[in-house]
């Protein structure tokens, strides 16, 4: 399986946008934004994104985070927080 786990998500795909671009504007972070988010560098962002290098170890699974989460947040939205009583009192 030429070192790839079987699911596993590709980061960077010849001829087409890169998944780590494609996570950032789904995201709807700038580059600067998103490397400070992953804690490397925006030149480390863009390089990913160009496919000169591909995400690894840490940096790989931190985007599989951003990326799992995000399906998350997307299906199961946060409850509005609860109306305040009309009396003013505590909830």
């Amino acid at each position: 399986m030429s070192g790839q786990q079987a699911g596993a998500r590709r980061w960077v795909s010849p001829g087409r946008r890169s998944g780590v671009a494609k996570l950032r504007a789904e995201l709807g972070l700038t580059q600067a934004a998103f490397a400070g988010e992953l804690g490397v560098r925006q030149q480390t962002v863009s390089e990913w994104e160009t496919g000169r290098y591909r995400p690894r170890g840490a940096s790989a699974r931190l985007l599989q985070f951003f990326a799992d989460e995000r399906f998350v947040y997307d299906r199961h939205p946060s409850p509005p927080p609860p109306e305040p009583p009309a009396d003013g009192g505590e909830p």
